[in-house]
Order: C-alpha cells, then sequence, then structure tokens
C-alpha cells in the first residue's frame, strides 16, 4: 500500500510540474507577454538606437529639415526593418555563417527597392525630396545591428516586435527633431502655417510675425540638428537617470 502511494504522489508531481511548465511556457509565447512588450518598447526610450546607442545619426541630419519627409523615412524604416528582421529570422537556421552578411545586404536592398517603388507610385514628390536617402537605408547601421544582434538567433514574432520597436523608436527622434527644425525654421509644420503669415511689412503679417517675429534661418542648417538632438539626449537622461553612465 505504501509503494502504490509513493507512486500516486509521484505521479501527481509529475503532472504539477508539467502543468506549471506549460503555464510558464504559454507566458513567455503570449502575445502579449511582458518579454514581448519589453522588446517593443525598450527602444521607444531605454536603449533608443539614437539616444542611447547613438547609431543612424546621419539621417537624423539629413532628413530632418521638414517634418513630412522625416514622417516618410520613419514609416520606410519601419517596413524595412520589420520585414528584414522576420525574413532573416526565417532563414537564420539555413544561412552558412560565413555569407550571412551577404545574404542579410540582399533581403534589405530588396525591402529598400520596395519602399522606393512605392513611394515613386504614390508620392512622387516625397519620393524626389528624399532621393538617396532611401536607397541609403540599405547602409542603416540600426537596420544591420538587429539582424546581426537580434533576428539571427531569435524567432520570427519576436524579431518582428524588435524591428518594428526599433525603427519606432529610430522614427520618434526624427518626427521631434524635424518638429521643431520646421517650426522654428520656417513657421510651418507639414506645410502649414503655424506661427502666423509673414507679409512684407509686419502690418501685412499676422500671428507671431505680427509682434515682429522672424524666422531663425539657423533651424534649417545641419548643425541645428545635432543640437536638437543633443538637447533631446539631455531632456531624456534627466528625466530617465539610470542612462546616466557612471564614470
Amino acid at each position: 500500500m505504501e509503494v502504490k502511494q509513493q507512486k500516486e504522489i509521484s505521479k501527481t508531481d509529475k503532472k504539477k510540474e508539467m502543468i506549471m511548465f506549460l503555464s510558464s511556457s504559454e507566458e513567455k509565447e503570449h502575445f502579449l507577454s511582458k518579454a514581448n512588450r519589453k522588446i517593443l518598447s525598450d527602444p521607444l526610450n531605454d536603449n533608443n538606437p539614437i539616444t542611447v546607442q547613438v547609431l543612424g545619426i546621419c539621417s537624423a541630419l539629413a532628413i530632418t529639415v521638414q517634418l513630412k519627409p522625416a514622417i516618410v523615412m520613419s514609416l520606410a524604416v519601419v517596413f524595412v526593418m520589420a520585414f528584414s528582421n522576420v525574413i532573416i529570422s526565417i532563414l537564420r537556421n539555413s544561412i552558412p555563417s560565413r555569407i550571412r552578411i551577404i545574404v542579410q545586404l540582399v533581403v534589405v536592398a530588396t525591402m529598400v527597392i520596395l519602399v522606393d517603388q512605392i513611394l515613386k507610385a504614390f508620392a512622387y514628390d516625397v519620393s524626389k525630396q528624399l532621393s538617396i536617402f532611401i536607397g541609403l537605408i540599405i547602409t542603416n547601421c540600426i537596420i544591420m545591428g538587429r539582424l546581426e544582434a537580434f533576428a539571427l538567433g531569435n524567432g520570427v514574432y519576436k524579431s518582428f516586435l524588435d524591428g518594428i520597436g526599433n525603427a519606432a523608436g529610430y522614427g520618434l527622434i526624427l518626427i521631434v527633431v524635424a518638429f521643431f527644425r520646421e517650426l522654428f525654421g520656417s513657421g510651418k509644420l507639414l506645410g502649414y502655417e503655424v506661427l502666423g503669415h509673414k507679409g512684407l511689412t509686419m502690418a501685412d503679417s499676422t500671428g507671431l510675425y505680427a509682434l515682429g517675429y522672424e524666422n531663425n534661418g539657423f533651424f534649417l542648417l545641419s548643425p541645428m540638428a545635432l543640437i536638437v538632438v543633443g538637447i533631446v539626449i539631455w531632456v531624456q537622461r534627466s528625466r530617465n537617470r539610470k542612462l546616466i553612465e557612471e564614470n
């Protein structure tokens, strides 16, 4: 009798362990589990590719004179990074290590060509405005970094979230910088006058221009993009002290 009771107890314990294991697996794989939310949200703040990892600065300088191209560039990077991550994650076990960089470049280049053709078909003016910068997404160090560091070692869904999160973090900074540069540089947002209308004389002007405000042309120059990015980094680290490096 004691032997039977011990066997029953051991079976019950094994069932409990199995249920706990399945429960924990389901938690890990849950669509919006804590780990998945962290992959998606960390690049927006604590691990932002521009303000924390200091990557992709070149495009922040080049395409943030106006808000519209910055938004289009951000959406293009979201598309390229998310689907490149997904494709590399699917192929990761079949790519020979010595040619993985070539495969990654081919995948990213294909996504970039798709974006370029879509822009030419549906937003030709923006396509001309962004010109070579869309093509330069191929060499964006953030995209290649995420393919190497994440997509090659993780599943499809997590890689998709990682691509969306990092591209959104990158795009967020681009849009913030472009917002201030267009607003103070030309008094407009998305081409619309928001600070008033500047006439030939002060009497003909409206809004802030009627009070003597003048557009600050320095905001339209590339150095101002660096200064705005620096201010964003300063504000972010003053609000999030754990980002401050210890000497």
